[in-house]
């Protein structure tokens, strides 16, 4: 730790890993990873040994936490389709159906009311510029701010009403968690 650090604040960014062990520092730099990479990349991230991290990214690949790569060098790279599921399972397992049902009305509406204001059906239909240009004290920033509310509104929608389905198709015995 160096001296302008205090024992109560995160670690640097650089050292983010510092004092987990060598599974969560694999798992955190693989978090991380935004395109296939090699095992011995991931090592020196994690600041492990290479066999150590390849142990590890295969027992993450048995799991689907990762996707892994055949080819020289194997890559392995994060797997969102498995973080998404469990986001899902997440929120099936903590919420009620009518919890559930509630979420989706509520974010149901704020879609409705972006889609009525900038008269389109998705953000990516919608020109910033001229959004901004056409509403009186709206600026640029406000407008991109609505839009990616929009979008994340689309985006939670779409997880709440995939947990309220598999809560009402009785799913959620399949994980807990």
């Amino acid at each position: 730790m160096s001296n302008s650090e205090s024992p109560d604040e995160p670690p640097s960014f650089d050292d983010a890993f510092r004092g987990d062990d060598v599974e969560q520092r694999v798992y955190g730099t693989i978090l991380q990873t935004r395109e296939p990479t090699a095992a011995s990349a991931i090592a020196k991230r994690a600041d492990c040994d290479p066999k150590t991290a390849r142990k590890y990214l295969g027992w993450f690949s048995e799991l689907g936490v990762v996707t892994r790569h055949d080819g020289h060098p194997v890559t392995y790279e994060r797997n969102d389709a498995y973080f998404e599921w469990r986001q899902v399972n997440q929120l099936a397992v903590t919420h009620s159906i009518e919890e559930l049902q509630e979420r989706v009305r509520e974010l149901t509406s704020r879609i409705d009311e972006y889609e009525d204001s900038y008269d389109a059906t998705t953000p990516a239909a919608v020109d910033a510029v001229d959004a901004a240009e056409a509403r009186d004290g709206r600026t640029i920033d406000d407008v991109y701010s609505d839009l990616g509310d929009w979008a994340t509104a689309r985006e939670e929608r779409t997880r709440y009403e995939r947990a309220r389905q598999q809560r009402t198709s009785g799913g959620t015995e399949q994980a807990s968690g």
